[in-house]
């Protein structure tokens, strides 16, 4: 938590930490000449030099500067926080899945014995969605639909068929485990340039296994790594590894690992605990953020060493958020989320939550879409209690500088702990070592060698030194 500094005034009495004058927090981000000066309520902030951060907050310039970006800087943030169409949906073909990773977010009992949903279904949910969004969304834009799971691939038929009909107006992804991805269903996915994610969890079969297997125990890693190496250079590729207590040591090998193969993109997402499984497997805070910022450098070193980066997109994201605000590519670091929002999720029954973590939550499936209209899903309660859940609306996050730079994710975790909506998130500590890591990043120049190449174009970043 950042520590909140006591009221003081500047020259002329200009108010620079009282009444309704702007507050600025001081946020130690562990930098030997620098530390944080936020406005925790527009998101603004200033890196200050050590020795010089209580003249910056007695002066008059630091107020002077805020209030002059203070209307845009909050206009910005209520656009991405409040303003943005749905554009995409999360897409369960089926509740089955052929592994039994221990994290999972899904319902063990649905993973084995569920449902597929039938593949005339699934055409008529794909126009239906295809409905909404030209309904909604500007012409030309073409939304995007990500066939998740479970495992998705268990429908191929019917999956390959809805890409096949509405590939023209849908960005399609699919999110798999690997298993089932042979050359043919490659060939297709890339001849129709879907996205397609991967899951591996470290770079053994000692470590990898020990959280995604068969239901029978057996491991999956080198079929996996098989796909991989035969789809690293396609542009639609992207890795998931969950970071669980199983795998948190070895989250700089796998950077290694992944850089020697050729992954250019990656992420390292700490694990949900909307499901006992993933509650289970949470790791330690403080072990979590060691050896994730120690994975970090060592994605740096090799990017200094090769020339070739390896952009950790979740932390990558953080930094978007706080450089150009609008330019966040996930929206798990923001409150409120972006389920609802930004985007929904549909079940293999034709249930419809705010985001795929809830759809084991029964009491967060908006209704149905094959009985309900899309925009009155996206007003009934179970939406409205997610996308009005705002950090500033409960302790201690209303306090904390760095809010916005974390938005207490995820709600449905948050619920399935705590039984509410209001509270923060389990991995709290860890959120606000990551901000502090990220303007460390910033203060020692190092921010585009943990961003995509090109982040800047079409960008207006907002940057205080």
């Amino acid at each position: 938590m950042a520590q909140e500094v006591s009221p003081l005034w500047g020259p002329a009495g200009v108010p620079v930490n009282a009444g309704a004058g702007p507050h600025f927090d001081v946020l130690e981000i562990g930098h030997e000449d620098y530390v944080a000066l936020i406005n925790a309520d527009t998101a603004f902030w200033v890196l200050a030099p050590r020795a010089e951060a209580l003249e910056y907050l007695l002066g008059a310039e630091l107020p002077q500067v805020f209030l002059e970006k203070e209307a845009r800087l909050a206009a910005d943030l209520n656009n991405v926080r409040f303003n943005l169409l749905p554009s995409a949906v999360y897409f369960n073909p089926t509740e089955r899945c052929n592994l039994d990773c221990g994290y999972c977010y899904l319902p063990r009992d649905a993973r084995r014995g569920g449902e597929h949903m039938d593949p005339a279904r699934l055409m008529e949910s794909l126009q239906l969605l295809k409905d909404f969004f030209v309904s909604t969304l500007p012409e030309g834009a073409r939304p995007q639909l990500v066939f998740h799971g479970s495992e998705p691939l268990l429908a191929k038929d019917a999956v390959f068929a809805g890409i096949e009909k509405y590939g023209d107006y849908f960005r399609f992804g699919v999110q798999t485990n690997a298993t089932l991805l042979d050359k043919a269903a490659k060939d297709f996915l890339v001849a129709h340039s879907v996205g397609i994610g991967l899951s591996l969890d470290g770079p053994t079969p000692e470590v990898a296994d020990r959280t995604r297997h068969t239901w029978g125990g057996a491991g999956v890693f080198a079929e996996t790594v098989k796909v991989l190496e035969e789809l690293v250079g396609y542009p639609g590729l992207n890795l998931i590894t969950t970071v669980t207590k199983e795998n948190v040591r070895a989250l700089p090998e796998m950077v290694e690992f992944l850089h020697a193969k050729g992954v250019t993109n990656a992420l390292l997402n700490p694990v949900r605990g909307t499901q006992m499984g993933g509650r289970n497997l949470l790791p330690d805070q403080a072990e979590l953020a060691h050896y994730f910022f120690a994975a970090l450098d060592r994605a740096y070193a090799l990017g200094q060493e090769t020339g070739r980066k390896l952009v950790v997109g979740n932390f990558a994201n953080l930094l978007l958020g706080l450089v150009a605000p609008g330019a966040r590519r996930l929206m798990c670091d923001i409150s409120p989320c972006g389920g609802g929002r930004c985007f929904f999720a549909v079940g293999a029954k034709g249930e419809v939550a705010p985001c795929s973590e809830f759809l084991g939550l029964p009491e967060f499936h908006g209704g149905n879409l094959w009985e309900t209209p899309v925009p009155e899903l996206l007003k009934t309660k179970p939406f409205q209690d997610v996308t009005t859940r705002v950090a500033e609306g409960f302790a201690p996050c209303n306090r904390c500088a760095v809010r916005h730079f974390c938005g207490a994710p995820c709600p449905a975790e948050v619920y399935a702990i705590n039984g509410k909506l209001e509270a923060p998130a389990p991995l709290c500590d860890f959120y606000t070592a990551q901000a502090r890591y990220a303007f460390r990043v910033i203060a020692q120049g190092r921010l585009d060698d943990y961003l995509w190449d090109g982040w800047k174009d079409d960008l207006d970043p907002i940057v205080v030194m």
